[in-house]
């Protein structure tokens, strides 16, 4: 049978006006109109609503291509029965609720869409709710994800939502983390992705959106009083004790205290921009302050060949954000010294054994490839060392409560089938690991008065009491100098921390 010529008033091919693709035309219209008018509302409400986006980018589009493959399906079957020379199906049917057949073919249709319509939006949701949940961001990806996964379970946050941080509220977030989320699932089934997965993540949300929805920054004030316990890595494993007061701090003057200390930084009173010159932001060799005055200080690494006529142009300018400090809130791979300080705290390892501190550092810090090849080094570690020794027989208990409590600890901490420890991911809370606060605060940051970035230690922390072993502690409210443990004659008060205690 010959096509049917156009009329003036179809515009698209007629194998297209038939009963199937009118339907899904109607479909995908009215789910087109439905998901611009919820992008609109998404756009100029000045409220987020995380529900709006399953709405606008999961349910909505599921209808659209429906609607759009029954257009399809429709012209195609209108072309094969032209091509069969079979009459044209007619544009709409005839329906006559006076006729028994045709009112029971109408309420089918109906219920059945009316049915069709909620498990689909069920479907759609519980399909979301599912990529929203804890298990669905750590344990499909088993292996990627699992050093993630574990370090979270161990976390202050891990009662937080992994989307809570990672995603938050919004379209505009949902949208990037699924497109995002694409790409990584493909990276997982061709095994494109590295190991370990790379930090800072480039994209993630700023932490005003997130962190500060449960964190606000007016609320960070006054000081914090902070007891820290060590053990020297001696025969006698010497207890250690270091009382100090931590300056918190705030960013908003006038509100709950003075703009100073540790929360100084939080951009409120003041303004922090940078530049680092390597992917991990550890070194930062330009620094910008703009005070409430509007007075404006840049600072210059005076050790690095940054040259701001030159390489500040094309360079990120980043706004420090609370990440830059608490870059491991969620996911932090603990230091051995922390670990074994902290079971020896709690009586996990017993302190009597000789050398034991310095001997689960080795245990825990060693070369392994597996997690399994971890497990047996670290008993051999131990064993081989005490096996020998008059006390063995008495200390045998105790020393396989210690192999348990290293296993115990590497497992959360290490995970070589995915090369992740401590020493692949810096904390930069802090300075005695890695670089933190000295990024900054190593006093080579000159502006062009001459000034530097202060390096006194006392701007965060004032040490009130330090004990060593059995001699008499040193206290006063005021202070005490720091001593430190081992005799370097002083070489602490200019020598980063990191010099001695980083990877």
């Amino acid at each position: 049978m010959p096509t049917p010529p156009r009329t003036p008033e179809r515009k698209l091919p007629s194998v297209f006006y038939n009963l199937r693709s009118m339907i899904g035309a109607w479909i995908s219209g009215v789910s087109l109109i439905a998901i611009l008018f919820l992008m609109l509302v998404e756009l100029t409400s000045n409220q987020e609503n995380p529900y709006s986006g399953i709405l606008t980018f999961v349910i909505m589009p599921i209808f659209l291509l429906g609607g759009l493959g029954l257009i399809a399906l429709g012209a195609i079957r209108e072309h094969q029965r032209r091509k069969h020379d079979l009459p044209p199906s007619r544009q709409s049917p005839v329906l006559d609720m006076n006729i028994e057949r045709h009112r029971r073919i109408a309420t089918i249709v109906a219920g059945g869409s009316i049915l069709f319509l909620a498990l689909s939006s069920y479907g759609a949701f519980k399909a979301y709710e599912y990529t929203e949940t804890n298990a669905f961001c750590g344990q499909i990806c088993h292996q990627v994800m699992n050093p993630e996964y574990t370090a979270y379970q161990a976390s202050p946050h891990a009662r937080v939502k992994c989307v809570e941080c990672h995603i938050g509220s919004g379209a505009k977030w949902f949208v990037k983390s699924k497109i995002s989320g694409s790409y990584q699932v493909y990276s997982v089934l061709a095994q494109k992705y590295p190991k370990p997965i790379p930090t800072p993540v480039s994209n993630l949300r700023p932490s005003r959106d997130t962190c500060e929805r449960c964190h606000w920054p007016e609320k960070f004030y006054t000081d914090k009083m902070s007891s820290r316990h060590y053990y020297l890595a001696d025969e006698d494993n010497t207890h250690m004790r270091l009382d100090m007061v931590m300056h918190i701090g705030g960013g908003a003057m006038g509100q709950l205290g003075p703009a100073k200390g540790i929360h100084w930084h939080m951009n409120i009173a003041n303004e922090i921009e940078y530049v680092a010159s390597d992917e991990r932001r550890q070194e930062i060799p330009w620094v910008r302050i703009t005070r409430p005055d509007g007075s404006v200080s840049v600072y210059i690494d005076e050790d690095s060949d940054f040259d701001p006529d030159a390489d500040l142009d094309g360079a990120e300018v980043r706004k420090m954000d609370c990440i830059d400090c608490h870059n491991r809130p969620s996911h932090n791979y603990q230091t051995p010294m922390r670990l074994v300080n902290g079971a020896l705290s709690r009586g996990e390892i017993d302190r009597s054994l000789p050398w034991v501190k310095s001997l689960a550092m080795q245990a825990l810090d060693g070369d392994y490839n597996t997690v399994d090849e971890a497990m047996q080094g670290i008993e051999k570690t131990l064993q081989e060392e005490y096996q020998d020794e008059d006390f063995y027989p008495e200390k045998k208990a105790a020393i396989a409560d210690a192999v348990e409590a290293l296993r115990a600890l590497y497992k959360r901490n290490y995970f070589p089938e995915m090369g992740v420890s401590w020493r692949e991911f810096p904390n930069n809370l802090g300075h005695l690991t890695s670089s933190g606060c000295f990024r900054c605060h190593d006093g080579m940051h000159v502006d062009d008065q001459g000034d530097t970035i202060t390096r006194d230690c006392s701007t965060c922390h004032t040490f009130l009491a330090e004990q060593v072993g059995a001699d008499p502690a040193a206290f006063a409210m005021n202070g005490v100098d720091y001593r430190h443990p081992e005799d370097i004659d002083g070489m602490w008060r200019e020598t980063d921390c990191t010099e001695c205690h980083a990877p």
